[in-house]
C-alpha cells in the first residue's frame, strides 16, 4: 500500500483564503461604509435642517425606550411577556378611554338635547312615529 501525503501547501492557501475573508471582508465592510457624518452631509440642506429640528426629539424618544427596556429587564419574567403584558394593559386603557369618551359625548348630547326641549333620542315624542 501506498503512505498518503499531507498537501501541506494545499493547507497554507486554504487557510490563508480563509483568513483573507473572515478578517479582509469586515475590514473591507468598515473600509467602504460611510460614517453618520458623511451621511448627513450627503443630505440636502432641508432634510439637514429637518434632522437637527428632530434630534432631540429622537434622543428623547430613544432614552424614554431605554429606560423602559430596562425597568422591563428587572422582572424574573422573559422580556417578551413583560412587553406583551405591557401592551395588553395599554390597549385596555386605550380601550376603556374611548368607552369613557364616547359615555361623555352621549351624555353631552342628551344635555344638549334637554337645553334644546328636544325628546330623549330613545323616546319619541308626540306625533312622531316610532
Amino acid at each position: 500500500m501506498s503512505k498518503k501525503t499531507t498537501n501541506y501547501k494545499l493547507w497554507a492557501k486554504m487557510i490563508a483564503g480563509g483568513a483573507l475573508m473572515c478578517i479582509g471582508g469586515p475590514m473591507l465592510t468598515v473600509y467602504v461604509m460611510p460614517t453618520d457624518e458623511e451621511l448627513f452631509q450627503k443630505y440636502n440642506p432641508e432634510l439637514q435642517k429637518r434632522s437637527l429640528e428632530r434630534r432631540e426629539e429622537r434622543q428623547a424618544e430613544f432614552n424614554e425606550w431605554l429606560q423602559n427596556l430596562k425597568r422591563q429587564s428587572q422582572s424574573n419574567k422573559p422580556i417578551w411577556i413583560v412587553q406583551e403584558e405591557e401592551a395588553r394593559a395599554a390597549r385596555e386603557a386605550k380601550k376603556s378611554e374611548t368607552l369613557r369618551l364616547a359615555e361623555e359625548a352621549k351624555t353631552q348630547r342628551e344635555a344638549m338635547r334637554q337645553e334644546a326641549g328636544l325628546s330623549p333620542a330613545g323616546n319619541s315624542g308626540p306625533g312622531e312615529k316610532s
